[in-house]
């Protein structure tokens, strides 16, 4: 039986399918890791996508529906873009071999009701955005399974309600961010709220929906105020509820709590929540050390401490000796900083009766102040240094000023000049002169011998066989 291909055939389609995979489409822009496809009008995926593909952005497109196995090519995404689409549901498995996805934006869609099979696979999913969609609804296990999921933003969609008793401290320890602002929410099962991890309850955002007015809803919101939560704090004026669920008699309750002065609210908080608070004031430099003691006992509790800025704390989340956690769930600081300085928060987890109990402390490290001894003393040493060394400058230090000269020796009279004395000295007469006169105040006159210059050097002209010339000066002239 003859083959319908040539083995020339054979291998030239073999070559073709290995030159076509890996390929960028012409639609899209590549780099090295990124693939770009945003605002191309796609309404299907494009075929044959490069499998080193870290970040894929469809953004700006029509796509409508996503089909199992879409990203299946795709085993190193990290990053996936698919926000102002069309996008109404996905399909069984859309995710399958892509559980390297850390990053997924379906913002701005079409999707209604957000089914369980649809985010199936994606444990190391840290970061979700489905904000401006359609939502009504969140099935009870859609978030089971995202173990690692840190933030998740929900704004913007008609959600009525939520599966708040799915998110425990076990299931998600790295929740901080649970947005569900501007929905549609009237009641909430406020046990379940209560019951949330510490960590959850800070960063959950519940502002601008049409919550009724009851004691067991402001409870909640006033002791998040008290605590100093940035989701309450922040948006003190969107918090509204309606009085006796009337549309148009909507308060400002945060603003105006008169209308809820008969709520027992320290009660209806405290007990439910189990969360101890303390203070604890240290100097820097000082040791630390945080207890977990919360309302849980047994011996096979895990402890999870949070820092101030948000980072998970565990026996084996160090490998320096900065911070220590031990296993019975002590924090330990070997030389606080003013850095330090903040809300821990211990989570205690009983697995085996599925409790959890949290525990807060409010460290604040003061600032060592200097020693003031010791500064004045260096300060008055200076002064003393500075003093010495300025009286040695004027008494010590060679005098180089004019108005401190030696003074000079007593001068020498000279006699007046007379004219006639000196053009005696030329004068014929000066050997009738009287001998005796001669020889009254005589005075002896050195002249130097004056300098010229002939061929370079300087030489004597006046005396080049005697050293000096003497002239005396007498009464009878200069001889």
């Amino acid at each position: 039986m003859t083959s319908l291909f040539s083995p020339d055939t054979v291998v030239l389609l073999c070559l073709l399918l290995h030159s076509t995979e890996g390929t960028c489409p012409s639609i899209c822009l590549c780099t090295s890791d990124t693939l770009s496809c945003g605002s191309q009008g796609l309404t299907r995926l494009p075929l044959l996508l490069p499998p080193t593909t870290v970040t894929l952005d469809l953004s700006y497109n029509r796509l409508g529906w996503l089909g199992p196995g879409s990203f299946s090519s795709l085993p190193k995404l990290d990053t996936l873009r698919l926000a102002n689409n069309q996008l109404t549901t996905l399909g069984h498995g859309v995710f399958q071999n892509t559980s390297s996805l850390r990053h997924l934006d379906l913002s701005s869609n079409r999707l209604r009701v957000l089914e369980q099979h649809f985010l199936q696979g994606l444990w190391r999913l840290e970061e979700l955005l489905l904000y401006n969609n359609r939502i009504t609804r969140v099935e009870g296990g859609t978030l089971s399974g995202l173990s690692s999921l840190r933030k998740a933003y929900f704004s913007l969609n008609q959600v009525t309600e939520f599966p708040f008793f799915s998110i425990q401290d076990h299931s998600h320890p790295f929740l901080t961010m649970l947005d569900l602002s501007s929905n549609r929410m009237t009641t909430l099962p406020w046990e379940d709220v209560k019951a949330l991890p510490g960590s959850v309850q800070k960063g959950l955002y519940l502002h601008n929906n049409s919550l009724v007015c009851e004691c067991s809803m402001y409870s909640v919101f006033w002791h998040w105020e008290q605590r100093g939560f940035d989701s309450v704090r922040d948006f003190t004026d969107e918090h509204t509820c309606l009085i006796y669920g009337e549309p148009h008699a909507s308060v400002r309750f945060l603003r105006h709590s008169l209308y809820f002065q008969n709520c027992t609210v320290g009660k209806v908080v405290s007990l439910p929540m189990a969360v101890l608070l303390s203070n604890l004031m240290v100097n820097e430099g000082e040791r630390v050390r945080l207890d977990c003691q919360t309302s849980l006992r047994g011996k096979e509790l895990s402890f999870t401490w949070v820092s101030p800025n948000q980072e998970y704390l565990t026996q084996t989340s160090f490998n320096d000796t900065l911070i220590n956690v031990f296993p019975n769930g002590t924090l330990e600081i070997p030389a606080a900083k003013v850095n330090d300085s903040g809300v821990y928060v211990c989570t205690a987890l009983d697995y085996k009766h599925m409790l959890n109990a949290t525990r807060e402390v409010n460290v604040t490290v003061i600032r060592a102040l200097p020693d003031t001894f010791n500064t004045g003393y260096t300060t008055l040493l200076g002064c003393v240094v500075t003093l010495v060394v300025i009286l040695m400058y004027l008494y010590l230090t060679p005098c180089r000023c004019g108005c401190c000269k030696q003074p000079l020796p007593p001068a020498i009279p000279i006699p007046a000049y007379d004219p006639n004395t000196l053009a005696s000295i030329f004068s014929p007469t000066l050997s009738h002169r009287d001998p005796t006169k001669a020889s009254i105040n005589k005075r002896v006159v050195f002249m130097e011998p004056l300098m010229e210059e002939q061929n370079g050097d300087l030489r004597a002209t006046l005396a080049r066989e005697q050293p000096t010339l003497q002239w005396e000066w007498g009464a009878s002239g200069l001889s």
